[in-house]
């Protein structure tokens, strides 16, 4: 549960100062207590040289999504930093655009743990096409500014 009640615009707002996922064109689709979705649409200057989404593109968004899940625990004058992360390739990231969905599966005061699964889809089709898990530090006492 949210120790914070306004959890969902205090991550929209962080969201909206993160400089790289402006420039991705990532957008946040869903914001609830413990899970985050960040969806980011196809461009070919996201791709690498076999027209997929890039590794790197998949995984800033998994990294993302998984932060502002633990993010929307957090208390109200923290701030959230991802310490480490790992994830898995599972199928070529072909498609017209990549969901991103971060989930909290162990809060703590501290060390907060996320599963990471981003889904490309190609028109309504869906397909897994990376798994991870997350683990995030709650900076209390610094604000997210």
């Amino acid at each position: 549960m949210p120790s914070d009640p306004d959890f969902a615009e205090r991550v929209r707002a962080s969201f909206a100062r993160q400089g790289i996922m402006s420039l991705l064109g990532a957008r946040l689709i869903r914001v609830e207590p413990g899970e985050v979705a960040i969806e980011l649409p196809f461009r070919a200057d996201l791709s690498q040289q076999h027209g997929f989404f890039h590794a790197g593109v998949t995984s800033t968004i998994a990294d993302s999504a998984g932060g502002y899940a633990g993010f929307t625990l957090f208390p109200a004058d923290a701030s959230v930093l991802t310490v480490e992360f790992k994830i898995n390739l599972l199928a070529p990231a072909k498609g017209d655009r990549l969901v991103a969905t971060g989930k909290v599966i162990k809060p703590g005061r501290t060390l907060t743990i996320c599963s990471l699964e981003v889904d490309v889809f190609d028109g309504p089709k869906s397909t897994a096409c990376a798994y991870g898990l997350q683990t995030l530090m709650c900076m209390h006492g610094k604000p997210d500014k």
